[in-house]
């Protein structure tokens, strides 16, 4: 049996640690604008069922999976399925597992440099006496590498650079760097989200003025928690609840797999699943919903919330918000905000590096530091082009392909694996051994039926996604002998471009057509460069294979 080559250093590291790869930027960012586009109060009953029959099942299958495949010597998805069910071509479903991860830190970590940015810009004072379009105005054009917001060239792509080195010189000092980060990090997140929060608590209506009379921050805080249970029967607000889970909790993606594989075949894995869970629900739930919405509600009033509430709300809202403060606290809050996504942004990207990391290490012997920055590498290399062509949609897409479908499709596939090839007999073992809590042992049964229902269900809607999004009206439709019209963003218009399509048969302007069709070609080029990265991490994965059937170590 294999060895292993790293460690945690304390169990409280590696819960923080872990808590830190699901507790990232759709916390504080994504939450509240799927919470607010769904209904508020109406979403978060359907929100917290998946939690509890989605999110904690796929937390103890890729907690216990990660363990199972570690005591072999298996440090990434490929392997660790390998090790858990035989067949030459499953241990090929673990790619995603660490194609995920790299595709997605690309991106990630560009998001995390706007961060770094606006910390800087908040010291520096940038925002002082810009209005609200002011500050929209900035982002956009922050994001266009073609301007420059403060003089200095290239601004984002300075940053966007700098964050890469930061990530992965932490990443090359192993697990304990890693670790430091998140005892650091974690910390400073909760006690920044907390100030925060007890401003959007403390605000009332002290943030109206002659423009919105009526703001009141009590108006966002009680449209987000005011149950509405007629939302159980809406299709629509169970999937945008369901997709939720994959964001906050990081699962779907490799990185939970390959933390828990440096875990002793004794320690427990169910306490710290539920642990991690729980803490990243506390920051996303109470804290997330603390913050953006409140505050905002509580300036420009709720009916503004919910007409504008969308990604760009953190960095095309919240500067000019503060700004209300005045002087050194607006400069405080700044720092605070754009600081704590910085730590919530760091504590997963920094987790991405590490299936990628164990894979190479345990298939090609390759060291930390070679594997750290190869991951840098790579992610810089399939990231440029979502910071120089931003504006075409490159940023976007990769979004859809890695961090929407990817997640699923691979969190659906695993649980199959998991439930019915591995099989609860044995995987019921591989979660409750060493375990610090009893696990009700209707979670076994849930498991097995109920999760992978749920997740072939979200797949196949994801595929077929109506029209609108109006699952109700097409179900309808379709029971009374109707068509089911899709919708621009199913999966299988998507794919063709559907969408952008019928914007140029539709267009009459030249300039328009172009830029549509070159809008065109930057997608799918990087479609060619998601693709180019599958397929090389797929390559490798045979070479491994090969190697190990060399050396007498493959399973089939």
């Amino acid at each position: 049996m294999a060895v292993k080559s790293d460690a945690w250093g304390s169990r409280v590291g590696l819960i923080l640690a872990m808590a830190g790869n699901a507790v990232g930027l759709g916390n504080f960012l994504r939450f509240p604008v799927q919470a607010v586009q769904n209904g508020g109060g109406a979403f978060i009953i359907p929100y917290l069922i998946c939690f509890l029959i989605m999110g904690i099942p796929l937390l103890f299958i890729e907690w216990s999976s990660g363990r199972f495949g570690g005591k072999f010597g298996n440090h990434s998805t490929p392997y660790i399925l390998d090790s858990m069910v035989k067949g030459r071509l499953l241990k090929y479903i673990g790619v995603f597992g660490i194609f995920t991860n790299i595709a997605v830190a690309a991106y990630y970590c560009y998001i995390e440099s706007w961060t770094m940015s606006y910390v800087y810009h908040s010291i520096i004072g940038t925002f002082d006496g810009m209005s609200q379009a002011d500050v929209a105005t900035f982002f956009s054009e922050y994001v266009d590498v073609g301007h420059s917001t403060t003089g200095i060239p290239y601004e984002s792509v300075i940053f966007y650079v700098v964050c890469l080195i930061i990530n992965t010189y932490i990443l090359s000092k192993g697990l304990k760097g890693i670790e430091k980060v998140a005892k650091v990090g974690m910390p400073l997140l909760i006690l920044f989200g907390a100030i925060l929060a007890i401003k959007g608590l403390t605000l009332g209506t002290s943030g109206a003025s002659d423009i919105f009379p009526d703001a009141n921050a009590w108006d966002g805080l009680n449209f987000l928690w005011t149950p509405q249970y007629s939302s159980l029967l809406d299709l629509k607000v169970w999937m945008a609840a369901a997709g939720q889970i994959f964001f906050t909790l990081s699962v779907g993606m490799g990185t939970v797999h390959c933390y828990a594989s440096y875990l002793d075949e004794k320690d427990d894995v169910a306490l710290n699943a539920v642990s991690a869970g729980f803490m990243n629900e506390f920051v996303e739930v109470v804290l997330g919903s603390l913050i953006v919405v409140p505050i905002a509600a509580g300036y420009l009033g709720l009916d503004w919330v919910i007409e504008n509430a969308g990604f760009g709300m953190a960095f095309q809202t919240m500067p000019y918000l503060f700004q209300q403060w005045g002087g050194l606290i607006a400069i405080i809050a700044g720092v605070l905000w754009f600081g704590l996504l910085f730590f919530a942004g760091i504590t997963s990207s920094l987790a991405m590096g590490t299936p990628w990391i164990g894979f190479m290490r345990d298939e090609f012997g390759w060291n930390q530091n070679k594997g750290a920055w190869s991951f840098g590498f790579m992610a810089l290399i399939l990231g440029l082009p979502t910071v120089i062509f931003f504006q075409y949609g490159v940023f976007d897409e990769y979004d859809y392909w890695a961090g929407t479908v990817s997640l699923v499709l691979f969190a659906m596939l695993e649980t199959i694996l998991f439930s019915w090839i591995f099989g609860m007999g044995k995987g019921w073992p591989a979660i409750t051994n060493g375990a610090d809590i009893k696990i009700p042992v209707i979670y076994k049964y849930i498991i097995k039926y109920i999760t992978p229902v749920m997740l072939i269900i979200i797949f196949m809607g994801s595929v077929f996604k109506p029209l609108d999004n109006d699952w109700s009206g097409n179900m309808d439709n379709l029971i009374s002998g109707k068509s089911w019209v899709l919708d621009n963003g199913s999966i299988i218009k998507t794919i063709t471009h559907a969408g952008i399509k019928e914007q140029i048969a539709t267009a009459s302007n030249s300039a328009v057509i172009t830029q549509l069709q070159d809008k065109m070609f930057y997608l799918n080029f990087a479609r060619f460069m998601l693709l180019g990265l599958f397929a090389f991490i797929s390559v490798l994965v045979y070479l491994a294979f090969l190697k190990r059937r060399r050396e007498g170590r493959a399973t089939t």
